[in-house]
Formats: structure tokens, sequence, C-alpha cells
């Protein structure tokens, strides 16, 4: 990998150059150290879930709201490092959050 000396952008190879966005291209018909073995397309492979997605992991715990049985959860250092983590949970079902402190 190298950059362009010029905005200190990462160069492209193209052509048998690699080239800037700034216009700096660097020649590299004499060059062996580098090689390209396979072009590949720029796409948009990102995709938005949305909000709604469970990623924590699934405990069983009571959801004080609904009264169901599974929620995810994830840990936040809300207080000073030498306490514990507070539990911040969220019902796989109506998805309200409580915290549970330890």
């Amino acid at each position: 990998m190298e950059f362009c000396p010029n905005c200190r952008a990462m160069l492209f190879p193209k052509d048998g150059k690699l080239e800037c966005k700034c216009g700096y291209s660097k020649d590299l018909s004499n060059d062996n150290k580098y090689k390209v073995s396979k072009d590949i397309e720029a796409k948009d492979n990102v995709k938005m879930l949305g909000e709604d997605i469970e990623v924590g992991p699934t405990v069983n715990e009571t959801c004080p709201e609904c009264g169901h049985d599974k929620a995810t959860y994830k840990l936040i250092q809300t207080r000073s490092a030498d306490e514990a983590p507070t539990r911040i949970f969220k019902c796989s079902k109506c998805k309200h959050t409580w915290r549970a402190y330890d």
C-alpha cells in the first residue's frame, strides 16, 4: 500500500499506474514489486436493518411490563471503574427496557 506524497491519500492501481484522487500518478511499468491480481468493483453492500434488531445475548429475564421471560442485555459502566457494570435489559416481546445493578 502506498500513499500520495502530495495529499497523503491512498493510491489505487489503474492501467499500470498508482493513481490518487488529487491527480498524482506513479508509473508502475518498471516496478516489479506491485501486482494486481483481481479488479474489485465498489458496491454498496451495507444493509441497514433498523434499530429493532436484537444483537445482544438473550437471557431468561422476566419483563416487568408484559411478563415475557426472554430479554437481551448489554453491560454499561455507569459508575466508577471499581464497581460492577449496569445491565440494561430489553424485552424481546414488548421492547421495554430496564436496569439491573449488581
